[in-house]
């Protein structure tokens, strides 16, 4: 595509964007039995976080993923189908090239040139350089070079003043019609602002990121993995037990279901002695005191409540502190009623009330053998044990 330098039409709202990522390179110094494109960064491939950045952006309408030539099928049995693949060249700016022709563009159209080797991309960043081509011809982000530079000669070394030198990273930002024509100029360049710098564009460097940094040599994924993936807190396990006894009556409730018997439990609520265990174990796991703390038996509010307002009120204020519950267990301690046959009924119930998966909620019973006050059929006890993990958001 041809064009003159440089077009005066700048940035506007209406103009589309598309992004470039050029994963066509073979990354022989990165170490590893794979290309590092495609080598697994926090558990998905290195080129899929450059992806998924573009994705995530509310102004970038198409993405090319410019792959080695002979693996545009592999590529395109991997990535989301809104993702257009394509073969690259034997040098960076063909691969480039390939990408640029691929595009549906029209002259005056933005197009973001971004290195898969370089995963940690954020919105930001995006916003940043999209914003920059209100007054310039081509933007990058950049920072600043922070050790002292030297020079080696034949015998000695020179210091190099730095206090002008950046380090250029990608996504590089461009005018479509601007880019093609400047690289018309060469096929091997050592990045696409040279393309504009040479016809003397108006360039501009935004804020860069120490996440930008390139995965070069085998150290770099380890080093990046730890600054993309903080460290988050471990998860949290709690226990709980309670213990009612019985008194006259004609049903106990046990995970919020009603079980024929002779007697009921006594309680200041409904008894449920199984939830009023899970109940302790969450809040314990949260670090949050226990069921007492929440709902004083002293409070005549809390007479006859049921007591899936408590487990509620559990879960909801582990999930205030950072917390969701991923599983619980609990045990039901008592000679009678028979607990297996509403075990699974038992089970569903606490899943309705916490939100979890039936497969995350384990309902057991056992005896003591007769012996101790459930073994002299006094009452019903239960123990409970609640993990929980850090919620996404937590802060």
């Amino acid at each position: 595509m041809a064009c003159g330098f440089f077009t005066a039409t700048r940035y506007s709202a209406h103009m589309r964007i598309a992004a470039i990522i050029v994963a066509a390179g073979r990354g022989e110094r990165a170490g590893g039995d794979s290309p590092k494109q495609v080598q697994l960064l926090a558990g998905k491939p290195v080129y899929q976080w450059s992806i998924d950045a573009f994705l995530a952006h509310d102004r970038v309408e198409q993405i090319i993923l410019v792959v080695p030539a002979g693996e545009a099928e592999i590529y395109r049995s991997r990535v989301d189908d809104a993702i257009k693949v394509v073969p690259g060249g034997s040098t960076r700016t063909i691969s480039v090239k390939a990408g640029l022709q691929a595009s549906d563009l029209s002259a005056q159209d933005l197009v973001l040139i971004h290195d898969a080797a370089r995963p940690g991309l954020n919105q930001d960043t995006i916003s940043r350089l999209i914003d920059a081509m209100r007054t310039a011809d081509a933007a990058a982000p950049a920072l600043p070079v922070p050790d002292a530079l030297k020079r080696k000669g034949p015998d000695s070394l020179t210091t190099v003043i730095r206090e002008a030198l950046f380090r250029v990273q990608t996504p590089q930002i461009f005018k479509h019609a601007d880019i093609c024509e400047a690289l018309s100029q060469s096929d091997d360049l050592v990045d696409d602002l040279a393309a504009i710098e040479a016809l003397n564009g108006n360039v501009t460097l935004v804020e860069g990121s120490e996440l930008l940094a390139k995965i070069t040599y085998p150290d770099d994924l380890k080093r990046l993995e730890t600054l993309l993936m903080p460290a988050t807190p471990a998860p949290r396990f709690g226990t709980g037990y309670d213990v009612h006894a019985f008194e006259p009556g004609s049903e106990v409730i046990l995970c919020g279901v009603r079980i024929p018997h002779d007697q009921k439990l006594s309680g200041h609520s409904d008894a449920d002695v199984a939830w009023h265990a899970l109940t302790d174990a969450i809040l314990g796991a949260a670090a949050l005191g226990d069921i007492g703390d929440h709902f004083p038996p002293s409070d005549a509010k809390w007479k006859g409540v049921a007591s899936e307002v408590f487990l509620k009120h559990a879960v909801e204020q582990a999930a205030a502190a950072g917390w969701t519950l991923s599983s619980c267990d609990l045990t039901v301690i008592c000679e009678a009623p028979k607990v297996k046959p509403h075990r699974e009924t038992m089970r569903a119930e606490t899943a309705r009330i916490t939100g979890l998966p039936l497969d995350a909620i384990s309902v057991k019973a056992t005896t003591t053998e007769g012996l101790g006050f459930t073994g002299r059929r006094e009452g019903i006890a239960a123990q409970a044990s609640a993990v929980l993990s850090p919620s996404p958001n937590r802060k």
